[in-house]
């Protein structure tokens, strides 16, 4: 028995179920697609439920930013162009890159009605602890905001812009010209004179950093971190 909060329950409920939906809609799509290749899509889905890691499990079931990264937008994109190839039209599947576009323009939207202040952006790879930055949402972010006139300071310890080389070089580069000279070698550098935090993911002193300047500057967490809530809380 979990008790909770009235709005909590009746969001639950309609959560769950749409979900349930989801999981049909995406098991017969997945079904529709392996028919015309003439694979067993039961015995394909029947060794996806056995991973209790991430298929079957609570990975990924938390609000956050944007996908990105070298495996999911990819492998996506290549299911959807073997479809097209069978003149298959997969609703469900099509729209999880329109969604996933769509959120990244939310965090934009969120990031305007703080005014053009001058930024610091934590996170530039797709995801914490990786310098991987090709499909990243927070390139995109990155990208489509100097586009608009911000002016960024971007802090990511596992990108070095002498570290990079090949394709991820050559995509930064095209994506952020001069991008070396933005990076700030620390979450402080990247603090000073900033008037607006944008946090994609970030290490935990770093995020202890942002959380010290919680009263002195405006916030948008994008990921949702416990200790960034308290610390906004508290003001």
């Amino acid at each position: 028995m979990i008790e909770t909060e009235c709005g909590v329950a009746e969001a639950l409920k309609y959560a769950c179920n749409a979900f349930h939906a989801l999981k049909i809609a995406f098991a017969n799509e997945v079904g529709t697609w392996l028919k015309g290749l003439t694979i067993d899509a039961r015995r394909v889905l029947e060794i996806f439920c056995q991973d209790r890691e991430l298929n079957i499990s609570p990975a990924y079931l938390r609000p956050g930013f944007a996908f990105g990264g070298s495996c999911l937008p990819k492998d996506l994109s290549a299911l959807l162009g073997l479809a097209r190839r069978q003149n298959l039209v997969l609703p469900v599947l099509a729209g999880v890159l329109a969604s996933n576009e769509a959120h990244v323009e939310r965090a934009l939207e969120l990031i305007r009605r703080h005014g053009r202040r001058r930024l610091a952006l934590f996170g530039l790879a797709f995801k914490r602890d990786t310098d991987d930055l090709r499909a990243s949402p927070l390139v995109t972010l990155a990208e489509r905001l100097i586009g608009k006139g911000y002016e960024l300071a971007i802090h990511d310890p596992h990108v070095e812009a002498s570290r990079l080389t090949g394709k991820d070089r050559e995509f930064i580069e095209r994506e952020i010209p001069h991008f070396a000279r933005l990076l700030a070698p620390s979450a402080e550098a990247a603090l000073a004179g900033a008037e607006l935090v944008v946090v994609g993911h970030a290490a935990p002193e770093a995020v202890a950093a942002i959380a010290r300047s919680a009263g002195l500057r405006a916030i948008v967490d994008l990921q949702g971190i416990g200790e960034l809530q308290r610390a906004r809380r508290r003001l």
